[in-house]
């Protein structure tokens, strides 16, 4: 092994790499710019979108009333409810969006309320609709309401405190700091964000520096010059790994000072009326943030994975005779990368010997509990180990397979 004759290759490399548009836009500017469009952009969006629901009028069928004059009085007379004659069956109107939700007020229900009789009102709605659920939450607070000052009279009418029915309050209030709270919102989906760039960062560029390379006719020049072929796997693999690790910091840097500037608009323009409506719930706003030391443990145990990543991805595009077929290989491999880190998302998975030695859920899990301030020493080490083995078998076999003519010269 000769280091002079692989920093020789990995800088030839790089300097190919930086002319690359494809890996350009892989490993440097789509990491950069998509934190941003994805935290202001869809924030702004779905911000907007939520806004303007909230304002639209609920627009509902109401079925009877006819007998409860007061209750439709009361319906028409909110502004936020719009109550629209049926033009079909209800539940088609609501199940096809011509209206939000329908309401079914019994016969004879102000003459119940009157009587003291329990009456049932029911609300059919679009289930995970988010109108429909804005509505029928809109609908179901109205009566509510409704409910509540009628116990209220008829306890006064009988000279009674409120309390009989209310005896106590019960109020919850965060006790976590910030960090714990933070990681706990975002622990899942950093590791899963930061595993799906290695991956997509050492794509491109392990395709390129081999497919590629066979396409374009390079690499028999390459092959050609007195440097050892473990040299020239090492060079390339590095430029590989270069990408990798580019991809995820650089998504990482673009997406903590998207962050904290999204973090500065909050708290100067909404915090303050955030924290008055939880107070009044009970609970005490905090804006999460994610641990720093956290953070970079996250770092370190994401390296062994980006070796091994740009390893597999070295080694099956070296397989491919150009480059459309490289991407006919690697592209499957997308989802067998991102289905354990998606599992790892999931609640109610914990981190166990087991599975800390299964390589990329391991990663997703101990990243999650790091993030929230957790440290599993035993589990880390154990899944710090066992991800660099994977990573040297991995490693080893790219070298094994570079140094086959029948992969390198593959009719």
């Amino acid at each position: 092994m000769n280091w002079k004759h692989i920093v020789t290759v990995y800088l030839k490399e790089l300097k190919d790499s930086l002319r690359d548009r494809r890996t350009l836009l892989s490993t440097i500017i789509i990491p950069t710019f998509l934190m941003p469009v994805i935290i202001f952009g869809t924030g702004s969006v779905m911000s907007k979108v939520m806004k303007k629901a909230r304002e639209e009028p609920t627009t509902m069928v109401v079925l009877g009333g006819s007998d409860s004059p007061g209750i439709m009085a009361a319906l028409k007379a909110e502004k936020k409810f719009k109550i629209v004659e049926p033009t079909m069956d209800y539940k088609k109107m609501v199940s096809e969006k011509q209206v939000r939700l329908a309401v079914e007020i019994p016969e004879g229900f102000e003459a119940s309320l009157k009587a003291g009789e329990a009456r049932t009102i029911m609300l059919y709605h679009y289930e995970g609709e988010m109108k429909s659920g804005l509505g029928a939450g809109e609908v179901e607070g109205f009566f509510r309401s409704l409910r509540d000052k009628t116990v209220e009279s008829r306890l006064s009418e009988r000279g009674l405190s409120v309390g009989l029915i209310k005896p106590f309050e019960i109020k919850r209030q965060n006790v976590a700091p910030p960090e714990k709270v933070g990681g706990n919102m975002l622990g899942g989906f950093v590791p899963y964000l930061i595993i799906a760039l290695c991956f997509s960062g050492a794509m491109y560029p392990a395709m390129d520096l081999t497919a590629g390379e066979k396409e374009r006719g390079t690499m028999e020049t390459l092959l050609c010059s007195p440097v050892a072929r473990l040299d020239l796997v090492l060079g390339k693999f590095f430029m590989v790994l270069t990408g990798s690790l580019s991809a995820m910091l650089l998504s990482l840097i673009s997406m903590g000072l998207s962050a904290a500037a999204a973090g500065m608009m909050f708290v100067g323009s909404g915090a303050r009326l955030a924290a008055a409506a939880n107070q009044t719930k009970g609970m005490t706003a905090v804006m999460p943030t994610i641990d720093l030391v956290g953070l970079l443990g996250v770092i370190a145990m994401v390296l062994p994975v980006a070796v091994l990543f740009s390893a597999v991805l070295f080694t099956v595009s070296l397989f491919a005779k150009s480059y459309k077929e490289a991407q006919s290989y690697v592209t499957p491999m997308i989802f067998v990368v991102i289905l354990p880190a998606m599992i790892g998302m999931l609640p109610g998975i914990d981190l166990n010997a087991r599975l800390a030695l299964m390589p990329i859920l391991n990663l997703s899990l101990v990243c999650k509990e790091m993030l929230s301030g957790v440290w599993h020493w035993n589990y880390i080490g154990l899944i710090f180990a066992s991800s660099w083995l994977y990573a040297a078998i991995a490693l080893g076999f790219a070298v094994k397979m570079f140094n086959r003519e029948d992969v390198i010269f593959r009719a």
